[in-house]
């Protein structure tokens, strides 16, 4: 891992949530903070601070609660806010199922939005004892609205947004228009404008995209591992540096590290496959990349910017 103050960062999200949440259990589970530790002693061998973003169904687990206090003990990495509105309190009811319709935050009344964000918020807060800073929408749902609780609630940075992405296919709320289309999006860090989140402004809010790149009419390419993608990764990594970006933005879901947690990785075989790929990866980027949490990506995208260096 480098340490030099100007080289990119690299930004471990893991999106913690309830096992196998793609088969819209009726009540989730947590067996996958189990297999947290792992993941984190292997991010700690090469260098790297993860950000965990966290639901509420994991918030209120004992072994995350172990796990995250710990973290943050040893000051090796850091805690965010992931959420997920069909599980999260207080109860509203907007569909005629919504633990299987798994309706996004923004199809909700303001009002609601506001005091799910807040508890949340507080839950996390009281639980870690710790400030909560970052945030990834669940479902990669995102807004306008949002952006403004989020910045009332005091939150510094963002990471839901999913450049070259459309999520429109993908319905929430069955009377809605589906998840919102990030094509257009940045690519790179932004303090957004909180009139229009897909612009660069004066928001006190940094969005931080999630590194992926489109190459002609190809598919997008995610710094994202599913089993298959380990010289893509890697390619990203290098493309990422080749055109001096600030940062290689990782993503993953906690409950992919256990088998039978995803559809990605059934099986124990896949996850022992999955950290070949986890090893290989931190190991050719630890030569390039500095490790950052996301708060700490921003407050050094804040410096650069106070001392004139657009990161």
């Amino acid at each position: 891992m480098r340490a030099d103050t100007d080289a990119p960062r690299f930004l471990i999200t893991i999106d913690v949530e309830g096992d196998d949440l793609w088969s819209r259990p009726r009540n989730a589970t947590t067996r996958n903070a189990g297999y947290l530790p792992r993941f984190q002693a292997l991010c700690e061998t090469h260098g790297w601070r993860p950000t965990y973003l966290t639901c509420h169904e994991m918030a209120i687990c004992r072994s995350f609660q172990d796990f995250g206090r710990d973290l943050l003990r040893r000051g090796a990495g850091e805690i965010g806010m992931h959420l997920h509105a069909w599980s999260s309190p207080p109860d509203f009811v907007l569909t005629d199922d919504d633990h299987h319709h798994q309706p996004y935050l923004v199809e909700y009344p303001e009002s609601v939005m506001v005091e799910k964000v807040s508890h949340m918020t507080d839950v996390l807060e009281e639980t870690f004892g710790v400030k909560m800073q970052s945030h990834r929408a669940g479902r990669w749902a995102f807004d306008e609205t949002y952006a403004r609780i989020l910045v009332d609630r005091g939150y510094l940075v963002d990471c839901s947004v999913t450049p070259h992405v459309s999520w429109r296919a993908a319905p929430g709320d069955p009377n809605g228009q589906g998840g919102v289309d990030f094509s257009g999006f940045p690519e790179r860090a932004y303090f957004l404008d909180a009139s229009d989140i897909r612009r660069f402004g004066d928001s006190p809010l940094l969005e931080v995209p999630v590194t992926i790149r489109r190459e002609r009419e190809t598919t997008p390419v995610w710094m994202r591992p599913n089993g298959r993608n380990r010289r893509q990764m890697l390619v990203l990594a290098e493309q990422v540096l080749e055109e001096n970006g600030e940062y290689l933005e990782f993503m993953l879901h906690s409950s992919e590290l256990m088998p039978g947690g995803s559809p990605t990785f059934p099986q124990r075989d896949d996850i022992e496959r999955l950290y070949d790929d986890l090893e290989e990866v931190f190991e050719a980027i630890g030569g390039h990349y500095c490790s950052s949490t996301l708060t700490q990506f921003y407050q050094w995208t804040r410096e650069k910017r106070h001392t004139g260096i657009s990161p």
